[in-house]
């Protein structure tokens, strides 16, 4: 696990834990209608959900590192950097990042939408959970 969020520390407070644990809870719900879609082979949208379990899981470390909230975007990287994460990680661990910030569907154009799906087969749908669990 790349990412541990200090749910229960004792610096952090109630509050913070209860954003902490919001974005936890849902990033783990949003894992989870990652595999259902799996099974249906819906490979855009498992890609999709996995993007969204990485920034709602950036997001709980934010809340459980930081004095602030983390800001309204869904840019990996920045969420990483905002929360002084981003150097901690590998080159692997950064390259996935990139590759799942591009994974936003959410309000694009069909044919960047079917551009992604073309890419997606069941292998690389496993391998992109299997990847979000490692750093989730």
């Amino acid at each position: 696990m790349l990412i541990f969020v200090p749910v229960n520390d004792k610096t952090t407070s109630n509050m913070a834990t209860d954003k902490t644990t919001y974005w936890i809870d849902i990033a783990d719900e949003d894992l989870e209608v990652a595999e259902d879609l799996f099974k249906a082979k819906r490979w855009l949208y498992v890609a999709f959900m996995c993007h969204k379990v990485i920034e709602k899981t950036l997001k709980a470390y934010w809340c459980a590192t930081q004095d602030d909230d983390p800001p309204y975007i869904h840019n990996h990287r920045r969420l990483a950097e905002g929360c002084g994460l981003y150097e901690e990680m590998s080159g692997e661990h950064r390259r996935f990042l990139g590759m799942i910030n591009n994974m936003n569907i959410e309000a694009r154009y069909p044919d960047y939408k079917s551009g992604i799906a073309r890419s997606l087969n069941e292998q690389t749908s496993r391998n992109i959970i299997d990847e979000t669990k490692q750093m989730q």
